[in-house]
């Protein structure tokens, strides 16, 4: 049972402990990218991993980016949530598991993203790499996003376990986990259940928003050492979600079904030369369900919608040492596949009742399928206080639709696979320019291949407007050619006082950037008496960009109190359309002063969103205003064994809503305006540790 970031974020970190020593070996396998070494790690990365003082328990593993400087999140409701990044969302951030391990949603509306399949409780740390400055992680057009649920922490050998139990009072929402673990010089076992239960939430107007949800969870992780350097790990996974409420999407999840395994190998100091093999295998199923029984629209229609998404790949690397030069050689494969449809039972047309309900088949993804295959090189070359990367790799991809439309078909031909050959690529300089200042400087070249979505929806509103969607086989894979100086450092004012700071701006040049424009030669597919009357079609866009700054100040005053605040920018701009890019976050800084201490933590966090002007008209986004929210969180450790935490968010209760939320679609009480955010909001943990 377990709630908030403050039980154990799962994971199993292989340690051999020798019974006649204090001494520890720990095989770290390939699931961090952020390592602590400069000689390996990606340049302009980050990582959070205090969760376990976080104070909140949260709805999905989206919301534990709202802490992290950058981030914001693409809210349908309390369940559907996307991280989006410096303005850049879905596919094309590198969001992942693991060091790989990825699951695909089969909603085409999103109501399963990668977030969902995974409890928040499990993750100990989250890694960041702020764009496309490494290319041995897959493709990579915004960034990477590393989810991490190995435990690093090194144990002793037995067995260990925590429990806990979260409560909030906005939505009656519980949260429970139970984490067990054993520890021997030959195996680990790791072994997880969690329950969450949220009721729909109230915002600071007290309207009830429709968000409820429930989800059961459960993994079981086994690692053994083949030999003293040799490591092997397997990883199984089930998530179930039921009744889950989606505010503003046209449709609600009865099911949401996923299953994910994954196999890692390490083998290690092989040689002088060869440092090291590893190996990553994975394998996610998604089965998902949405129907819209519940809604206004029911007695007209009865729309059931069973969809699917299978997702295999892998990632094979060596990591050779030839003097000062670290390189890294690899190839990685993602293969993805879905199917669904959509059934219709027609009950009334054109205002009259039927006789007879008229049922309709409608092909969500037409049998499509997207692989991917990588081959890359990357190296680090390190010589006094500069570190020196480049990287190249290449993507072959692959995709068809094999089921299609004839109204698809009729437009684009039967034939509709298509092979690209993407090249991308990194160079990059860390500078040391005392001890404690570090300059970092970087080029990459990310290139992104269109999502099934954009190939092959045909007539679904996808968007965030009332628009039906019509994808394009034939798009060109979209090109972010990002450039970014950072500095970061820290300083000891006195003993007791010191302050730590980074600084980035980063301006992105894009290529054959994905859009959708209103096509009036294709009429509305689906209700064609009522508006919009056209049909979008994704195409490329030539003329588009991206910039931004970001910055973080971090005070320690008497060592355990702090003042810090962090700020984000980013500005885009589509010059063919002479607008913003869609979802463009607006200006964020956060204030937090806090005390952080071994056995209790406080801290009030005072959160500023600026009014958002700069925004995408064709894609239905309206102006939102500025808001701020307080938080106060409060913790403590008690009897060595016990946790505690209390906070309350939005303190002031407040009534807002965040600029990338989407519209309220198909209910019955609200207009097509955003979702609001919860009001005030109480919650509370206990954690047991044995």
């Amino acid at each position: 049972m377990a709630l908030c970031l403050n039980i154990l974020f799962v994971g199993l970190t292989y340690s051999q402990t020798k019974q006649d020593s204090t001494g520890t070996k720990t095989t770290q396998l390939p699931d961090v990218i952020v390592t602590g070494n400069s000689n390996t790690d990606p340049i302009h990365s980050t990582v959070k991993n205090d969760y376990q003082k976080r104070g909140s328990q949260p709805k999905n593993v989206a919301d534990l980016f709202s802490e992290i400087n950058g981030f914001s999140a693409i809210k349908r409701g309390n369940y559907a949530i996307d991280p989006t990044f410096r303005a850049s969302a879905y596919e094309q951030l590198n969001v992942m598991y693991d060091g790989g391990t990825k699951a695909v949603h089969a909603c085409p509306n999103r109501m399963d993203p990668i977030t969902t399949h995974v409890i928040p409780e499990e993750i100990e740390k989250i890694e960041v790499v702020k764009g496309p400055y490494t290319v041995r992680y897959g493709a990579t057009f915004g960034g990477i996003v590393n989810m991490v649920t190995k435990d690093h922490n090194t144990l002793e050998n037995g067995f260990h376990g925590k429990a806990s139990v979260g409560y909030e009072t906005n939505g009656n929402a519980l949260v429970n986990m139970l984490h067990l673990q054993h520890i021997s010089s030959k195996f680990n076992i790791t072994g997880n259940v969690g329950y969450r239960d949220f009721d729909d939430y109230e915002d600071g107007d007290n309207n009830t928003i429709p968000s409820a949800f429930r989800s059961t969870d459960y993994g079981l992780k086994l690692g053994y050492n083949l030999s003293e350097k040799q490591y092997i790990q397997g990883h199984w996974r089930q998530s179930f979600g039921r009744d889950t409420k989606h505010a503003a999407l046209p449709m609600d999840t009865e099911y949401d079904n996923s299953s994910i395994a994954s196999l890692d190998y390490k083998y290690e100091n092989i040689s002088n030369t060869l440092q090291g093999i590893t190996a990553k295998g994975f394998y996610s199923y998604v089965d998902h369900l949405m129907t819209n029984e519940n809604r206004p629209n029911f007695n007209m229609v009865f729309a059931s919608s069973p969809v699917t998404s299978t997702t295999i790949g892998g990632k094979i690397e060596t990591h050779w040492l030839f003097d000062k030069i670290n390189l890294f050689i690899g190839a990685d494969a993602n293969l993805i596949s879905r199917e669904g449809t959509r059934i219709r039972t027609i009950k009334i047309m054109n205002g009259n009742i039927l006789p007879e309900p008229i049922v309709r088949q409608d092909k969500i993804w037409q049998d499509a399928s997207l692989s991917d295959i990588g081959l890359f090189s990357e190296a680090k070359y390190q010589i006094n206080r500069t570190t020196f990367t480049a990287g190249l790799r290449l993507d072959f991809v692959y995709a068809n639709a094999m089921d299609l439309e004839d109204d698809f078909a009729l437009i684009y031909g039967t034939d509709v696979q298509q092979s690209e050959t993407n090249f991308s690529g990194t160079v990059s300089v860390k500078q040391k320019i005392s001890n404690n200042t570090i300059l970092e400087v970087a080029y990459g070249r990310g290139v992104r291949t269109a999502n099934m979505i954009e190939r092959y929806i045909n007539h679904f509103t996808v968007g965030q407007d009332s628009f039906e969607y019509l994808g394009n086989p034939f798009l060109k894979p979209e090109v972010n050619n990002q450039f970014e100086i950072g500095f970061k450092g820290h300083s000891q004012l006195n003993e007791f006082n010191n302050f730590n700071y980074q600084l980035s701006a980063f301006y992105s040049v894009y290529e054959n950037y994905i859009s959708a424009i209103i096509d009036p030669s294709i009429p509305r597919k689906f209700m064609p008496m009522q508006q919009p009357q056209f049909t979008k079609v994704f195409i490329n866009i030539d003329d588009a960009y991206k910039t931004g700054v970001e910055f973080m100040v971090k005070f320690n005053i008497l060592k355990d109190f702090y003042i810090q605040n962090q700020s984000a920018y980013v500005r885009t701009k589509n010059n063919d359309f002479g607008e913003s890019l869609p979802l463009n976050p607006p200006f964020t800084s956060t204030f937090i002063w806090g005390v952080d201490k071994d056995y209790y933590w406080a801290k009030i966090s005072y959160n500023l969103t600026s009014k958002q002007s700069h925004i995408a008209p064709s894609f239905g986004e309206i102006e939102t205003p500025s808001f701020e929210t307080l938080d106060v969180k409060l913790g403590a450790t008690l009897f060595k064994k016990f946790t505690i935490g209390i906070a309350c968010l939005n303190l002031f209760d407040a009534t807002y809503v965040n600029h990338l939320n989407f519209s309220y679609r198909n209910q019955a009480d609200f207009n097509m305006s955003p979702i609001t955010e919860p009001g005030r909001n109480f919650t509370t943990f206990l954690q047991y540790k044995f």
